[in-house]
């Protein structure tokens, strides 16, 4: 059962006011869409890496339950997830010692990344610093990429969450991009 973005929008409000049964009318889309996010995050891992998608949506769930957020809407939702399962992702690579800048692997750009899939959890761990040295320099490029990178949100999902054109989004995406390439090489 799909539940429209107002519908589902107005049972977060509810679950988050303690009406518990509006949290089992949207958990079927929250697990999907959690499930998908963490689909994308783990394709883009090394075939060794130890913390499988089940585990990585069931950590952001069990965190997002948890907190007292005052959710917007269903995009506002997601993004939040998103950022959680980048944490417990990036957490997870620097509790295994896994992170060396330069490495064995060879190197790939942030955008052979992005279309390919194909990185790992080091990169994820480079990304994360400079999406962090991005935020001091231009925090609503630094979120957008986030948005896109870590949520896999489409330009309009974008534009719905941050409140701004699809050209402002376009331009800092892009923006975002070149700025942390740059900061690769």
């Amino acid at each position: 059962m799909t539940i429209i973005n107002d519908d589902f929008t107005q049972n977060l409000q509810r679950w988050r006011d303690g009406d518990q049964s509006s949290l089992d009318l949207i958990l079927p889309n929250i697990i999907d869409r959690l499930r998908t996010i963490a689909g994308g995050y783990i394709r883009k891992e090394n075939a060794g890496h130890t913390l499988q998608a089940t585990a990585l949506v069931n950590e952001a769930y069990l965190q997002l339950v948890g907190a007292d957020i005052p959710w917007q809407d269903r995009a506002h939702f997601f993004a939040i997830a998103a950022r959680q399962m980048r944490r417990i992702l990036v957490d997870h690579a620097k509790s295994k010692g896994r992170f060396k800048r330069g490495g064995d692997s060879p190197h790939q750009s942030l955008t052979d990344t992005i279309a390919c899939g194909s990185g790992n959890v080091d990169e994820f761990v480079i990304i994360e610093n400079m999406l962090s040295k991005l935020e001091e320099f231009d925090q609503r490029a630094a979120r957008i990429f986030e948005l896109k990178f870590y949520a896999g949100m489409t330009i309009k999902e974008i534009v719905e969450v941050e409140g701004l054109s699809s050209a402002t989004v376009e331009r800092d995406l892009k923006a975002a991009k070149a700025w942390i390439e740059k900061e690769l090489l």
